[in-house]
């Protein structure tokens, strides 16, 4: 017996698509290749997110082209893909799998004829007989989503890519050329003493949030939250072998990022000088080298990590902040990578470090 393009290829191939996106397309392109005249599609996942509580992907007939749309736990519950599907057309939609959190495939039709506006009682038979067959596909793609999304919320993008791709081995590592920040909060400890245990977390949330956010936004990684401190980098990434350029690009990913995370800072102060809270004073540094990013650690407990003296320096830059006067501080490296602004402040010993560094502060600090 033939099957349907679609069917064979849901038994036999799709349990190996390389994530959602590529599913619904693949899916998509066949349906329309039995016969079915369709004008969009969408796939939505629960997510286990900190913040993400479900994605959706939403898939284009005319063009083939698959967009991802992300549904936040702090936002109001939406439809999914439905409202997008009842723009292109009459809508079909069915949840796949038993559990309440299983996925949701839905598609849009075209070409019903004027006034139509659902699909034939024969197409939607055919549809739901393609979401039984896709039921098990999609619990192994979903399983694989949720097991990125937890990896990435604790560890990182990089360092999760590096476990799901079986990097497992202790003492493994690379040298790679990157921007350093290292951040913390002044007085702490102190504080943290006068202050309620979940106060104290809400605050470190909200500086976390300011930082990180920063970070991600200019392309940045989060290695590591230490107490109320912070560790990013900004891997030189591009591809062309022009390294001058990719530093730079690096360096000032890093900068664009430091200014953001201290204007949010600044924000930060002025919500909670409003509330009759103390302010939250945090120091930043950035420095660009090369680091040894790595798995570290114990037999039985690994870390990916960066260690080198470029992770050294910019740690003990960061220490200077208070000394010095200022919330941000550069080190001569990054300098000589970027074109923007940037006020010198001298050359300064640092503790560990062999030879003086050149130190600067953004223009307006």
């Amino acid at each position: 017996m033939d099957l349907p393009s679609s069917i064979a290829w849901l038994i036999d191939e799709a349990a190996a698509s390389p994530g959602p996106e590529r599913f619904l397309a693949e899916l998509g392109r066949r349906l329309l290749a039995d016969g079915l005249a369709l004008s969009g599609g969408a796939l939505t996942l629960s997510v286990p997110h900190p913040i993400i509580a479900r994605r959706t992907w939403l898939w284009r007939a005319e063009t083939g082209a698959v967009i991802e749309a992300l549904g936040f736990a702090a936002a109001p519950q939406s439809d999914g893909g439905r409202e997008w599907l009842v723009g292109l057309g009459p809508v079909w939609e069915e949840r796949v799998g038993a559990s309440q959190d299983g996925a949701v495939l839905g598609w849009a039709g075209i070409g019903k004829g004027a006034g139509a506006d659902e699909f034939s009682r024969d197409e939607a038979a055919r549809l739901k007989e393609v979401a039984r067959f896709a039921a098990a596909p999609l619990a192994a793609l979903a399983a694989r989503e949720a097991r990125a999304a937890l990896l990435e919320a604790y560890l990182g993008r990089r360092s999760a890519a590096r476990v799901q791709s079986g990097a497992l081995a202790r003492g493994t590592g690379e040298t790679i050329r990157a921007a350093l920040l290292c951040a913390d909060l002044r007085d702490f400890t102190a504080l943290s003493q006068v202050t309620e245990p979940q106060a104290m977390i809400s605050a470190l949330d909200a500086y976390f949030d300011r930082v990180a956010g920063a970070v991600h936004a200019f392309g940045g990684e989060v290695l590591k939250f230490i107490g109320d401190g912070v560790l990013a980098i900004f891997p030189v990434t591009a591809a062309s072998g022009d390294e001058a350029r990719a530093d730079r690009e690096a360096c000032e990913a890093a900068l664009r990022a430091v200014a953001a995370s201290r204007a949010g800072m600044v924000h930060l102060d002025r919500i909670r000088e409003a509330e009759g809270l103390a302010p939250l004073p945090f120091g930043a540094a950035l420095h660009f080298g090369e680091i040894l990013w790595g798995n570290i650690g114990a037999a039985d407990r690994l870390d990916f990590t960066a260690i080198g003296p470029a992770v050294n320096l910019v740690s003990r830059l960061e220490g200077l902040c208070r000394p010095l006067g200022h919330s941000v501080l550069i080190s001569g490296a990054v300098a000589a990578n970027t074109e923007a602004a940037l006020m010198p402040l001298g050359k300064h010993a640092l503790r560990g470090i062999a030879e003086p560094c050149a130190v600067f502060t953004l223009a307006e600090d």
